[in-house]
């Protein structure tokens, strides 16, 4: 059985996005007879790569799902913030050893958008379970 750990990045416009991504996430899970074996909720994106890090330092995980949603605004920040998530993450999996997958939703997508997309979280545990088999063989 796969031990995950779970990101999930709470900042949402509107609040609905993260918790229905979050609902999917652990009904992948089960589906995929997974064990979240701890979970960590952050800020925001932003901020997922540190905690994605501090589960994939674990002996009792073998992958870590990230989670969140990052909805265009008036500027570009949500592009930064997309960029730094993505290498931050990036860099935590190569340096750990550790699949760490990337179930943030955006950048550059509006509100409706983003809740069309909360199934995003059930593909990125379903990612990181099938990551981690294969890497165990």
């Amino acid at each position: 059985m796969v031990q995950l750990g779970l990101v999930i990045a709470q900042y949402d416009k509107h609040g609905a996005v993260i918790d229905a991504m979050a609902q999917s996430a652990r009904d992948a899970a089960e589906e995929c007879d997974a064990e979240i074996a701890a979970a960590l909720d952050v800020p925001g994106s932003y901020d997922t790569p540190l905690a994605a890090d501090r589960l994939a330092r674990r002996d009792d995980v073998d992958a870590v799902a990230v989670l969140g949603a990052i909805i265009s605004g008036d500027t570009d920040h949500d592009q930064v913030i997309g960029a730094a998530a993505a290498q931050g993450l990036t860099d935590v999996s190569l340096d750990r050893d550790t699949p760490v997958t990337m179930g943030i939703i955006g950048p550059g997508m509006s509100q409706d958008e983003a809740e069309a997309r909360t199934d995003k979280g059930g593909e990125a545990v379903r990612s990181a379970v099938a990551l981690a088999e294969e890497l165990k063989l």
